[in-house]
C-alpha cells in the first residue's frame, strides 16, 4: 500500500488494504522536488527516497492520489496488479482497477469503479467496538471546515451548532482540523447553556469519533469533508448534511447525489428515511477479492 503524507488521502488506500484481511506492506511516500511534474510514464523520480522498492516485487498495488498514479504505475510495470483512487492523470489505463467517486464526473472507463463518496477506515468492526458513550449521543455533529484551513467562519459554525441543537435533547460535537480554534472556542460559547459534550479535535480525552457514529440517532455533518460524509454513511442513523456556502461543484455534486437517492437531507429539513449502512470500502474489497488478485 502506497501511503501518501496527506492522511485523507491516505486513508482511501488504507480503508481497502485493511478490508482485504490479508497482511500488507505500508510503504510511507517522501515526495521531492519533482513530485509535483505530470509524470506521462511509470517513474519513481518524484520520490525523494527510493529505499523501499526493490525485489521481490508485491502482486498488489493500492494507492491513491495522483502525485502516488506514477510511483504505482513503475510497480506495474514489475508484474503487480494496481487499484487506485481518485484521478490518477496519465496513464489512467494501465490500472486494473480506477475506485472513483461519482461527484468526480469522470468518464465511465473498462476499468473504474465508481462509489459514493470516498473509501476509507471506518469497518462495522470498529463501529461495533466502539466504547459506550455516557450520556448517549442522541444527536452528533461532526464540523469540517474550509478545505485550505482556513478555519470556519464563526458566525456559520455557532448558526450550524444551534440549529442541529435543537434536534434533541442532548448533543455531542466533535470538530476537525478544518474547523479552527476561534470557531470551535465560539461553539463552546453558544453551546453554554445546552446539554452537550464538545470534543476538540487534538484535545485530551479519547475522541469519540467511532462511538459517535455508532450509537448517534441522528447525525449532522458539514457538507465539505468527503470523508466524514462517507464515514457518517456507514451508520444507520438518519444523516442531515449543513452547506457551507464555500462547496465547490464537486462537493455539492456529492450531497445532490445523497439527497436524490434518499441517503441524507439538508439540514433544517425533515429527515431521510431509514436505510441500511453504505459500505462502499467493503464493495471495494469484495470486487478485489473475488477477482482472484490476492
Amino acid at each position: 500500500m502506497l501511503e501518501d503524507p496527506r492522511a485523507g488521502t491516505a486513508n482511501q488506500a488504507l480503508g481497502i488494504a485493511e478490508r482485504l484481511g490479508v497482511p500488507f506492506r505500508r510503504v510511507k511516500l517522501r515526495f521531492g522536488a519533482l513530485a509535483g511534474v505530470p509524470w506521462p510514464w511509470p517513474t519513481l523520480a518524484g520520490l525523494a527516497d527510493h529505499s523501499a522498492f526493490a525485489p521481490p516485487w508485491p502482486r498488489l498495488v493500492v494507492s491513491a492520489g495522483r502525485r502516488a498514479a506514477p510511483v504505482a504505475r513503475w510497480l506495474g510495470r514489475r508484474g503487480a496488479r494496481l487499484v487506485h483512487c481518485m484521478r490518477p492523470g496519465w496513464g489512467a489505463g494501465e490500472f486494473d482497477l480506477l475506485v472513483l467517486g461519482s461527484h468526480d464526473g469522470a468518464a465511465p472507463g473498462a476499468n473504474m469503479l465508481e462509489i459514493l463518496g470516498s473509501t476509507h477506515r471506518v469497518t462495522p468492526a470498529a463501529l461495533a467496538a466502539a466504547p459506550l458513550l455516557h450520556p448517549a449521543p442522541e444527536i452528533a455533529l461532526l464540523l469540517g471546515g474550509p478545505v485550505r484551513g482556513v478555519g470556519m467562519d464563526v458566525t456559520l459554525a455557532v448558526k450550524i451548532a444551534q440549529q442541529t441543537a435543537e434536534l434533541g435533547r442532548f448533543l455531542w460535537v466533535t470538530t476537525s482540523r478544518r474547523t479552527g480554534e476561534a470557531a470551535t472556542e465560539a461553539v463552546a460559547a453558544a453551546l453554554a447553556a445546552t446539554p452537550h459534550r464538545l470534543h476538540r479535535f487534538g484535545g485530551d480525552g479519547p475522541n469519540p469519533y467511532l462511538s459517535l457514529l455508532a450509537q448517534a440517532k441522528r447525525i449532522v455533518v458539514t457538507g465539505d469533508s468527503v470523508s466524514m460524509l462517507s464515514e457518517a454513511l456507514m451508520s444507520p442513523a438518519p444523516l442531515l448534511v449543513a452547506e457551507p456556502p464555500w462547496l465547490g461543484r464537486r462537493h455539492r455534486a456529492l450531497l445532490e447525489a445523497l439527497v436524490s437517492r434518499g441517503l441524507a437531507a439538508p439540514l433544517g429539513s425533515a429527515p431521510p428515511p431509514p436505510r441500511a449502512p453504505l459500505d462502499e470500502t467493503g464493495r471495494v474489497a469484495q470486487l478485489i477479492r473475488q477477482r482472484g488478485w490476492i
